[in-house]
């Protein structure tokens, strides 16, 4: 096996391990409603989650196109690079798994790249207009959207339903909410499998093994939607917590509110072949549909600190993929050796601070975010 063959080998295995964490990372945008209600049991919850990511990979690859052929000169782009942008993806997903904060896992990988193609092929490797088109306008706007429909269609629930009985109203929404949550995880497969699909499609054509505008195939296609379903059944339960329980007071009516409206902003942009951030879309949906509901309590701490994360996911992942591309860069077979050992150390510390709170399906509905306990319960009425 020579140099650039064992060197794609091994980009492809990390952008699976990236498509993986990405999985358990993302969970929470389909099912931390649902489990906080009650609609599914959080075993249940993330096993419906994770087939139904396996489903959604097959039915759509603009996102991957758009990875692949856009967003980076796939002329200029090596192997080498890729590796070293996945590397810091890969940690900025684990460091906020490991904080219980819902950051983009899109962005992450986004960031990762830009910041080693820019290192390894200078300013010119990186299409900014096509970023900024594809990336940081969707950025902006998908959760802005998904909030103001969630709120408007919380509102409505609420107004179609002021007569009922609470219980049936309840147990008619947990219904609904199975399917709308079921209709997330698909989104999600369709969305955020892409991503890695497009990564390793990258590669390929950087290594001369597709042409310049190939799409991915089937294999490509069927190993990412499965690393991505696996990790979702695994349940980032960390994060599940944090959207679930930490933002706003969710009831069976706002689930089913806010999931309906994230499956619509996503599928639209996924069609579109926008990569916008799922968890952007899912956080904007949870927290309009906070702001629907008369008298729910809603903790701006919480939602200030996450959205200083979105901010700061795209930067801080290109920093470390940028580190990384120089030492591969600059060290051969050795420095991609390096990058490899320093990532995979600093991953394995995270999972075992991790295990001092660990965070699981019996206790993921119990109090608060992990990392967000100091937070004052200040609570915000809105009128409806």
């Amino acid at each position: 096996m020579d140099h650039i063959t064992f060197l794609v080998a091994v980009v492809i295995v990390t952008a699976l391990a990236f498509d993986f964490t990405n999985g358990f990372h993302d969970t929470a945008n389909a099912m931390a409603t649902s489990i906080a209600t009650g609609a599914l049991a959080p075993r249940t919850a993330v096993l419906i989650s994770g087939v139904l990511n396996v489903v959604g990979a097959f039915l759509s690859t603009e996102v991957a196109r758009t990875i692949s052929g856009g967003i980076v000169d796939d002329t200029l782009v090596t192997p080498g690079m890729i590796f070293a942008g996945l590397v810091g993806a890969i940690l900025w997903n684990l460091l906020t798994w490991l904080l219980g904060l819902p950051s983009s896992s899109s962005h992450a990988l986004f960031g990762g790249l830009i910041g080693a193609v820019w290192v390894g092929a200078g300013s010119r490797g990186v299409d900014f207009a096509k970023v900024v088109e594809k990336v940081l306008v969707p950025a902006v706007a998908s959760p802005v959207v998904a909030g103001v429909a969630a709120l408007l269609a919380t509102w409505l629930a609420y107004r179609l339903t002021v007569r009922a009985r609470e219980e049936s109203v309840r147990k008619g929404f947990r219904i609904g909410q199975i399917a709308s949550a079921s209709l997330v995880s698909l989104a999600h497969g369709t969305n955020d499998a892409q991503k890695t699909m497009g990564v390793i499609t990258l590669t390929l054509i950087s290594a001369g093994a597709l042409g310049p505008d190939a799409g991915p195939p089937l294999w490509v296609v069927a190993s990412a939607g499965l690393a991505i379903g696996l990790g979702t059944y695994l349940g980032g339960w960390r994060i599940i917590r944090t959207m679930g329980k930490g933002l706003t007071e969710i009831q069976s009516p706002q689930g089913f509110a806010a999931e309906t409206a994230s499956t619509t902003v996503i599928l639209t942009s996924a069609h579109l072949g926008f990569a916008l951030s799922t968890t952007q879309v899912a956080s904007g949906s949870i927290l309009g549909a906070g702001l629907g509901r008369r008298l729910a309590a809603v903790h701006w701490g919480v939602a200030g600190r996450m959205a200083v994360a979105w901010v700061v996911t795209l930067p801080a992942a290109a920093l470390v993929g940028g580190l990384a591309a120089a030492v591969v860069q600059g060290g051969g077979d050795l420095g991609t050796a390096v990058v490899a050992l320093v990532g995979a150390a600093l991953a394995a510390g995270m999972v075992v601070l991790s295990r001092r709170n660990p965070v699981h399906a019996r206790n993921v509905n119990d109090g608060r975010a992990v990392s967000l306990r100091a937070e004052p319960p200040a609570k915000v009425r809105t009128a409806a």
